[in-house]
Order: structure tokens, then C-alpha cells, then sequence
């Protein structure tokens, strides 16, 4: 495989070849063996099996013969036995057999003589999809023995946000989510509140900005009857409802001022009073908050609080945005695409180099309107909205070019980071919002040095 679109090295791929032409498999193991893909070679389907009781593999190169049940069944069997991608081969198939083999689990079909180059980059996309499947797989599991949100995230951006959550998770101190809209702030909320010692407890939710001023006053504080028109009856509020738990208030930079008064005194003393009443109530909550602005700067410009933001500040947990966090474009992708579905390289490619200035929540409904359009549960380019399709935001968010411009764009800001960051793959990929690999397609597209 080449450099550029293999896998790491720290992962190699494991490929088992089943075909009964020795000649073909000792030129496919000499092509693709290296310290990147093992290759292990059988004639039949019933060493194949006995190699499958004895080891793992990730991808399945088998010998095909054309228009038969009895290569479907035999598909079908090395899909059940197998957690891998089974890639089909044979001489001179028709349309009616390849359609059979795709719908029966075959990852691609390729017709003898194969192209080496075809072959390499056909079992490099295998691989690369059993990977992110097993990563999906294993995020479930894991997250499902711990009770925990599932969170998904291999980056190391991610993995810093989960060692906050574990560190300041048991406290009971304030902690102050920053990120932007549709990183997942509320996710993490959940997840400091099952890592606490309030699990037990219920924790509430709030968003500033979906209420006026008057409501989220009642809201979180409650109200007594006749307390103003249409109190019919006295009204518990959020606190008291959360008393012994968690109380997430989301979007606090939305907050009016009169009401930020009233949240400082019960962080001060757990001590409040309901809408129109005079009884002092105390609760013991745990206060988490969240917002996509700038609050030290809010505080400057006289929006929000000093006190306050002092009080809800004693931790802070910044989630970073979608674009910077490498390849878990990709691992979210197969994640909320879910077992049933597959994608085209395409389409994943023009996922990974998109910038997402709507995150993780635009992600989401990029992909169920993608679904909605498919054919076959395959998700194609075309299937993407315009936007991510045509990548109009992989490199600013400064307007969409014209698509006749975009090529000489996208080479032009790659050669441009690539030179203020001396050559650093690393440092240039953070620096565009995309993945490794995907940079080196880019580079290898554009012909970049």
C-alpha cells in the first residue's frame, strides 16, 4: 500500500485470500504484503473456515464463481463467521451476479485481471471500514457496561475532555461547559452527572434561550398562586425539583440580569424564594452551565455578571468543534449511520475534508438526509447536502467560491498551511480541520511536495 492511503502501521491489516489459482495468489501476496497488510493465502473455502476458527482477519479476498448459490451461500458463511469485509473476485461476472454478491455483504466485486492499484486501494477502504465499525462496536460496549452518555471520540482532543469529566465529575464544584453549538455540551453534562455522587439523583435541564425572561423566572424558582395572571395554583420550581442532584442550565449567557441576582444567591447559600412569595426554601444542587459565547467577555461589556461568572467559572471544560477533531469525522459517521448502512468512499472523503460549523449536530441531520435520499442503504456523494458535497467550507468560513474556483482554492490554502507550518502533516492537518489521512489524499491529489 502506499503512504498515503494505507493505515498505520500500529494496526496492520490481516488479509486472508481464498482462490483456487495459486498463481494469482502468489502475485496478490507479493503486491500487498508488507508491514502494513499480512497476507495468509488458502485454495479453499474449507481451509478458510479452519484459519477463521483459529485466527482474525480483517479483510476476505475470496474467489467467486459467477451466477452460482453456491457462491452466495458461501459469501453468506465467511460474512457470519467472520467480524471483517469480504472482498469478491472472478473471471468475467455479470451484472446479475455482482448485484447478488453486493446486497448478499460482498465490501466491492473486482474482475480478473485485476488491477493491483484497484486492488490495493479497494482492500486499504476495507480495511479502513472494519475499523471504524470495530471502534463504533467497542464505544457502545464500553459505554454501556459504565451506565455512562455514550460519547464518542479517539482524538486527543476528546480524550482530554474525558479526563476532565473523570477528575472533576465526583466534586460538587460548579463546572462551566464553553463549546459550539452542537458540540454536545448537554451530552457532557450528563456525563459529569453520572460520574458524581448525585447518580442517584435527578439532574434537570434548562435552556435559557428557549424561554422569556418572566417564564424562566418561574421555571426555575416556581411561583405561588395568584403570583401573577394565569398562576391558577403555587408551582414547585426546577431547583426544588433537582434538590439533591444536578441542575444543568444551558445557554446561561442568555440569562437576564434580574434572574442572575437570584442564581448567585443560591449558589452563595442554596437559599431562594418562588415567584411572588415570601418563604425562604434551600436546596442542595450541584450547578453545571453551559454557553457557545465568550463570558469573560460578556462580563467586560457589562452583559453578564462579574460575581456570578466567578461563581459558575470554578472549573472550566472547553469541547472542542467537530473540525478539530481529526478522525472522529469519521467514527461518528459510521456511529450515527448505524450497523445497517454502508458509504461510499466519496461521500466519506467529502465528510472528512467539510469543516462542520454546525458540529456534531449538523452532522446528524447531514446523515438522515442523506438516508432519506439513498438507494440501498448506501449513502453516495450525491446523497449529501449541496454544502458538504461540493466541500464550500473546508478551508474558511469566509462564503462558499464558485465550484469552478474551489479546486485552485483548496491547492492554494493546503501549499499556503503546509508552508507556514514547515512541512508539519501534523500541524497543517489540525490547522485545516482535517484528518491525517485525509491530508495526504489531498497532497497526493494536488501533487503538493
Amino acid at each position: 500500500m502506499s503512504s498515503t492511503e494505507s493505515a498505520p502501521s500500529a494496526f496492520p491489516c490481516r488479509l486472508l485470500l481464498v482462490d483456487t489459482d495459486s498463481r494469482f495468489r502468489r502475485i496478490v501476496k507479493e503486491f500487498l504484503s508488507s508491514q502494513i497488510v499480512q497476507v495468509e493465502e488458502v485454495s479453499h473455502e474449507r481451509q478458510a473456515l479452519q484459519k477463521l476458527e483459529r485466527s482474525e482477519f480483517d479483510v476476505i479476498l475470496v474467489e467467486m464463481a459467477a451466477n452460482t448459490e453456491a457462491s452466495l451461500l458461501r459469501l453468506r458463511e465467511l460474512k457470519e463467521k467472520a467480524d471483517c469485509e469480504v472482498i469478491c473476485v472472478s473471471e468475467k461476472p455479470d451484472a446479475e451476479s455482482i448485484v447478488a454478491a453486493i446486497k448478499a455483504g460482498c465490501f466491492d466485486y473486482l474482475t480478473k485481471p485485476v488491477r493491483m492499484s484497484r486492488l490495493q486501494k479497494t482492500v486499504d477502504n476495507a480495511f479502513r471500514t472494519v475499523r471504524r465499525q470495530r471502534l463504533c462496536r467497542s464505544e457502545h460496549l464500553r459505554n454501556g457496561q459504565a451506565k455512562k452518555p455514550l460519547m464518542i471520540g479517539q482524538s486527543a482532543a476528546m480524550q482530554e475532555v474525558f479526563r476532565l469529566i473523570k477528575r472533576a465529575g465526583p466534586t460538587d464544584q460548579p463546572i462551566l461547559i464553553q463549546g459550539e453549538s452542537g458540540t454536545g455540551k448537554e451530552l457532557v453534562a450528563k456525563a459529569i452527572h453520572q460520574v458524581s455522587h448525585r447518580v442517584d439523583q435527578p439532574m434537570v435541564v434548562v435552556n435559557c434561550a428557549a424561554l422569556p425572561e418572566t417564564l424562566l423566572e418561574s421555571e426555575l424558582f416556581g411561583h405561588e398562586k395568584g403570583a401573577f395572571t394565569g398562576a391558577a395554583s403555587a408551582k414547585p420550581g426546577l431547583f426544588e425539583v433537582a434538590d439533591g442532584g444536578t441542575m444543568f442550565i444551558d445557554e446561561i449567557g442568555e440569562m437576564a440580569s434580574g434572574i442572575q441576582a437570584k442564581l448567585l444567591r443560591v449558589l452563595e447559600d442554596g437559599s431562594f424564594r418562588r415567584v411572588g412569595g415570601t418563604e425562604e426554601r434551600r436546596v442542595n444542587v450541584r450547578l453545571l452551565t453551559a454557553t457557545n459565547r465568550n463570558l469573560f467577555e460578556e462580563v467586560k461589556e457589562g452583559r453578564f455578571r462579574e460575581d456570578l461568572f466567578y461563581r459558575i467559572d470554578v472549573m472550566r471544560l472547553e469541547l472542542p468543534p467537530l473540525r478539530h477533531r481529526g478522525d472522529d469525522v469519521a467514527l461518528l459517521t459510521h456511529h450515527f449511520m448505524g450497523n445497517d448502512w454502508q458509504i461510499d468512499m466519496d461521500a466519506m472523503e467529502a465528510i472528512e475534508r467539510y469543516r462542520w460549523p454546525g458540529n456534531v449536530r449538523q452532522l446528524i441531520n447531514a446523515l438522515e438526509r442523506a438516508k432519506i435520499l439513498s438507494d440501498d442503504q448506501t449513502i453516495l456523494l450525491q446523497n449529501l447536502p449541496t454544502e458538504v458535497a461540493e466541500c464550500t467550507y473546508v478551508l474558511s468560513h469566509s462564503g462558499p467560491p464558485r465550484k469552478d474556483d474551489l479546486e485552485s482554492l483548496m491547492r492554494h490554502q493546503i501549499e499556503l498551511v503546509m508552508s507556514r507550518e514547515n512541512g508539519n502533516k501534523v500541524r497543517a492537518a489540525r490547522a485545516l480541520g482535517v484528518s491525517r489521512r485525509s491530508l495526504y489524499r489531498l497532497l497526493e491529489k494536488y501533487q503538493i511536495e
